[in-house]
């Protein structure tokens, strides 16, 4: 009996572990994202953005053999990338869902091309430094709690800490409510002196970094490696929570471990050989997701001014 008890909390222990690994990118990407979407931005290229700094990460790293310069490659290449977005769809006001679809396939096409010139044509890509494990001192050693919060490399921890700095930056400074302004009437915000196309390039690149250091995460902190479309769909999962916490800091640092403990238990189950087939399996995060998703419609009202180009007249 005690062996049992013992083996079903381990057992808990490596899964909740793994739900806040698995929860970190997305709660990374989340917090950049919570300001695009509240100053009334489509987020739907998060995945090509993710996608690019796990790629740039990997290529920093691979090149300096470190992983915080990899880091430091992959936001600055996030932020290239979307201060390349914040033109065509703050300046030239094009449709952000159409812009969206083509960052996200871009991304795919280089990632894919530049991958092999750089790490040449092999079944196995070069693996390269990771980030560190820091293991907070006597907090990694409480039973339980120790391996599940304080035991994990600094990205993790940078990810839990920024839920309440974002939380801050929204509904305590003055940046926050113009941002929230520029979402629900720009027009408005514009008569009181706000510079709406400002705002929404501060909000584009604060996502661009956010998103492309939650890519590095997936590859320096996950596999370090990378692979051809290695974020899989995760940064849908990151609009999603973002969505589901009704576009607050909190309420998307909710849905994000939510669903990183979706796809923690995918993973448990392929380990434990249940005899279902692997696709099943994994389409299990994504299959939580929809059902959320769905059950929002008509429940979670999104800025008013969400999808609109600003025009100054």
């Amino acid at each position: 009996m005690g062996q049992e008890l013992f083996a079903i909390i381990d057992g808990a222990t490596n899964l909740l572990s793994a739900a806040v690994r698995m929860g970190a990118p997305l709660l990374l990407a989340s917090a950049g994202l919570v300001f695009t979407a509240r100053a009334g931005m489509s987020n739907l290229g998060t995945e090509g953005v993710m996608l690019m700094g796990a790629f740039s990460g990997v290529v920093g790293a691979y090149l300096t053999g470190s992983p915080w310069l990899g880091a430091l490659l992959a936001i600055c290449i996030g932020v290239i990338f979307e201060l390349i977005v914040a033109f065509l769809v703050v300046t030239a006001r094009a449709n952000q869902v159409i812009v969206a679809m083509a960052t996200n396939l871009l991304a795919l096409g280089l990632t894919s091309s530049y991958g092999r010139v750089i790490f040449g044509v092999s079944t196995r890509p070069p693996r390269v430094p990771p980030y560190p494990l820091f293991k907070i001192p006597f907090l990694a050693d409480i039973p339980v709690l120790g391996p599940v919060l304080f035991s994990h490399n600094a990205l993790v921890y940078l990810a839990f800490f920024l839920v309440p700095v974002t939380h801050f930056i929204l509904y305590r400074t003055s940046l926050g409510l113009k941002v929230r302004v520029v979402g629900e009437h720009p027009r408005a915000a514009d008569s009181v002196g706000v510079n709406v196309y400002l705002v929404k390039y501060l909000c584009c690149l604060t996502r661009g970094a956010m998103a492309a250091l939650a890519g590095s995460y997936l590859s320096l902190g996950a596999l370090n490696m990378f692979t051809e479309n290695m974020v899989a769909g995760r940064g849908y999962m990151a609009v999603s929570a973002v969505i589901f916490g009704k576009w607050t800091p909190v309420g998307s640092a909710l849905g994000a471990l939510l669903f990183g403990a979706g796809d923690a238990l995918q993973m448990r189950l392929q380990a434990m050989g249940w005899g279902l087939p692997y696709q099943f399996v994994q389409a299990l995060p994504y299959v939580i997701t929809l059902v959320i998703l769905t059950g929002l419609v008509g429940k979670a009202v999104q800025p008013a001014a969400t999808g609109e180009a600003y025009s100054k007249e």
